[in-house]
């Protein structure tokens, strides 16, 4: 077996082919020694942990799975599936575990969360996923330093600990934007917030889709009786597991606020327009009769009074202007203005 780790500092490319991206030995003190090709067939080194991450979207990954894994074919089933909920699973083997961190790659959004499935043995981790996911390469990093996980607990609650520490981010993120959303909404009033509470919106229930049953995924992992999980791991978890219910807690609250700002805007807007409709229904009642007044003395017919008296012009304006100064005084006197 190889028995040459890294050197500390340095970021070697630990991939075996495009399927497996990485083996390790972890010594449970924190290191870890990068595995070849021929080294997964050699049987793990006595107080060793071995941990193999694999990129189940390339063939040679999914052969490696379905063949050369061992693990039970109903468990590599759940690993496979292409979109999967968070979830939790103990059986005599080991733990299945699947999870959701944010996606952080270039030009993707965040809510389009990356799954993570994770097969946990007393001596062995299997990792499998089918985007690059920031927490395992950061676990992968810490390996290299000295100071990565232990053993598959340890591994676990390393991941969820980074899982978490991103999702707090992205939900402050959206709790930072709705903010001032709100406080530029109270300034000025515009129909572009509206688009924006939408999309803060729709985030929130793109999150909340799998934060919801990752909660749930993480509850049950901190129930487990396992010799996989020390009390230390299940304490762990139950902390992550409130940290989870806290994130679902905000991202309702934050939907709400999205939603009562949103309404309060559209409330804001149409009151606005109504008063606007008002005056010009005002407007158009007072030069209704000017109106009806000046179409009947324009008419081109013979018999109209006044058209041979040069003061017509002028007794007509004069009762033009007392007719609506009277419809004036009679809508301030019925408070309509």
């Amino acid at each position: 077996m190889n028995t040459q780790a890294p050197v500390p500092g340095s970021s070697p490319n630990v991939a075996i082919s495009p399927g497996i991206l990485g083996a390790y030995d972890l010594d449970r003190k924190g290191g870890g020694v990068a595995l070849t090709a021929a080294d997964l067939h050699q049987p793990i080194p006595e107080g060793c942990v071995r941990w193999v991450h694999v990129d189940f979207s390339k063939p040679d990954g999914r052969d490696w799975l379905q063949q050369d894994s061992g693990i039970d074919e109903t468990i590599t089933e759940a690993m496979l599936q292409e979109d999967i909920r968070p979830r939790s699973l103990q059986t005599p083997a080991g733990i299945l575990t699947i999870l959701r961190g944010v996606n952080l790659n270039p030009g993707s959004q965040a809510e389009d969360m990356v799954s993570i499935r994770i097969w946990l043995e007393k001596n062995r981790i299997i990792t499998a996923r089918r985007r690059r996911l920031m927490s395992v390469q950061q676990i992968q990093e810490d390996l290299h330093k000295g100071h990565g996980p232990a053993g598959p607990g340890d591994f676990l609650s390393t991941l969820v600990y980074h899982l978490v520490e991103r999702i707090a981010e992205v939900i402050d993120s959206i709790e930072d934007s709705i903010e001032q959303c709100e406080v530029s909404m109270a300034s000025q009033r515009s129909l572009n917030y509206r688009g924006e509470f939408g999309n803060l919106r729709r985030k929130t229930a793109h999150f909340r889709r799998y934060l919801s049953p990752q909660r749930e995924a993480l509850d049950r992992l901190s129930r487990m009786q396992s010799d996989i999980l020390t009390p230390v791991d299940l304490a762990y978890m139950q902390e992550e597991t409130n940290r989870m219910t806290l994130f679902v807690e905000e991202l309702d609250l934050s939907r709400e606020r999205a939603m009562v700002a949103q309404e309060e805007m559209l409330s804001s807007l149409a009151h606005e327009q109504n008063s606007k409709m008002y005056l010009l229904s005002l407007v158009a009642a007072v030069f209704l009769p000017l109106s009806f007044l000046t179409g009947l003395f324009g008419m081109n017919v013979a018999g109209l009074p006044g058209t041979q008296d040069p003061l017509s012009f002028l007794i007509i304006s004069v009762i033009m202007v007392a007719i609506g100064v009277a419809i004036l005084l009679v809508f301030r006197l019925k408070r309509w203005l």
